[in-house]
């Protein structure tokens, strides 16, 4: 069987800061910002949630559908996804547009600031979810962060296709209303937030957590929690998994997506909600000792939990 991934394709642009944007941004002087940071180092990596989503789950041993959009530049990233042996028959090329592109800085704390020119990814709406007709071997799926308007199409196509899917709205969360998201939770099967996100989200549609997971639909909300876990509602109770140790902290650009990566694998081979989320924090370790949301290697035979 296989899994649709529904969200964006980019290149990343990734560059380190060798001191704190703390140390930078003077609070009092926001209304007047005007900051530049020395950044030594710079590399331009595969990204997108949609390519580092899949990357990972393929390493587990999935079979990924990508539902994307690439731009007139993207044909070497086509070309690698399918060496990878990924399923790109669901992506679109839009001739017009550029691929989108990610500008990062990662400071020595760890924290992100980030630019995005979304490029192709703004019109991924016309790149459609299979029929059941067509792909009847789509078991799961996840409305990942992509354009506007493609996640909200996407999310009632899957949804009229009987496709359960985890609905992971990211840094695309406050283009929706608090009336738009209640609509897709109302078809989501799950919701995978990090803590920020999980504040925003209940401040957007007035629901708590514990509210969202009590929805008839949704069997299960994960928020994550960096190096200490992630937390995972069912039916209004809450339960800690902790997190995994790192080898080491590198770059945590694709961490959340190799999460996602093993919540949805776990998750079409009916594991619990908790040891899914288990495989998740796993990943993201593991993804957090390497560069790049693409470069990380591993045994999936070997992963302890």
């Amino acid at each position: 069987m296989s899994a649709l991934i529904c969200g964006s394709l980019a290149f990343d642009t990734i560059t380190n800061f060798p001191g704190r944007f703390a140390q930078q941004i003077l609070p009092d002087q926001v209304h007047i910002l005007n900051v530049s940071f020395l950044v030594p180092t710079m590399r331009r990596e595969w990204g997108g949630c949609a390519g580092n989503i899949a990357y990972t789950h393929k390493l587990l041993g999935g079979e990924p559908v990508i539902l994307a959009a690439l731009g007139s530049d993207g044909e070497d990233y086509l070309v690698r996804l399918r060496e990878l042996g990924i399923d790109t028959s669901a992506v679109l090329i839009e001739r017009d547009q550029y691929t989108a592109q990610c500008v990062i800085i990662t400071d020595q704390d760890n924290n992100q600031i980030t630019a995005f020119h979304p490029g192709a990814m703004s019109v991924a709406h016309h790149a459609a979810v299979p029929t059941r007709a067509r792909r009847s071997d789509l078991a799961i799926g996840i409305i990942a962060p992509d354009g506007r308007i493609a996640m909200g199409e996407h999310a009632h196509q899957m949804h009229a296709q009987g496709i359960p899917f985890v609905f992971d709205p990211g840094q695309q969360l406050p283009q929706f209303d608090g009336a738009e998201h209640r609509e897709i939770l109302g078809m989501a099967r799950w919701v995978a937030v990090n803590d920020y996100e999980a504040r925003m989200l209940s401040e957007r549609t007035g629901e708590s957590l514990s509210a969202i997971s009590r929805r008839p639909n949704i069997d299960g909300v994960v928020v994550t929690l960096a190096e200490q876990g992630c937390e995972v509602w069912r039916q209004g109770s809450r339960t800690h998994v902790p997190g995994s140790t790192a080898d080491t902290l590198v770059d945590p650009t694709g961490c959340g997506d190799a999460f996602r990566a093993g919540l949805l694998y776990a998750l079409e081979r009916g594991w619990p909600l908790e040891s899914a989320a288990a495989l998740g924090n796993r990943l993201g370790a593991i993804k957090i000792a390497h560069r790049g949301g693409q470069n990380h290697r591993f045994d999936a035979a070997a992963l302890t939990l």
